[in-house]
């Protein structure tokens, strides 16, 4: 029943800490909470459909000689390129164009990588577009 009680007392401590902040030049305070109408929509999905990443980070990942890494580069760019293009696309449309977008970038990604790296780039690749609900 303590650790219960506890639990609540905390959660309540952490709701009521993010529900008011001031603004940048202390005027007034305003809620956190965002009304729909104030949300750049566009932004948000442009935002989702942004794939770029750390090069070094990936390259270093996958352990990549110099070759690997150009080639990875060129065509982590294209499919960038290809999915940036997709953010003004709405509805079954879309969702069929990410995947032949994220077909094309594996077959490519095949071709330089060996089967472990590829694996690795594919992990990586599956969880970023479920952390972007794509």
């Amino acid at each position: 029943m303590k650790k219960v009680l506890l639990t609540i007392v905390a959660l309540m401590a952490v709701t009521v800490s993010f529900a008011e902040t001031k603004s940048s030049n202390n005027e007034n305070v305003e809620s956190s909470y965002i009304g729909f109408d104030r949300i750049n929509f566009d932004k948000l999905n442009a935002e989702r459909f942004d794939m770029s990443c750390d090069m070094r980070r990936l390259a270093a990942t996958l352990d990549l000689n110099d070759w690997q890494m150009e080639a990875v580069e060129a065509i982590q760019n294209t499919f960038n390129n290809e999915m940036q293009s997709l953010a003004s696309v709405k509805g079954p449309k879309c969702r069929h164009m990410v995947h032949q977008a994220v077909r094309k970038d594996a077959q490519q990604m095949k071709r330089v990588l060996n089967d472990k790296q590829f694996n690795t780039y594919m992990t990586l690749l599956v969880t970023t577009l479920q952390n972007k609900h794509l």
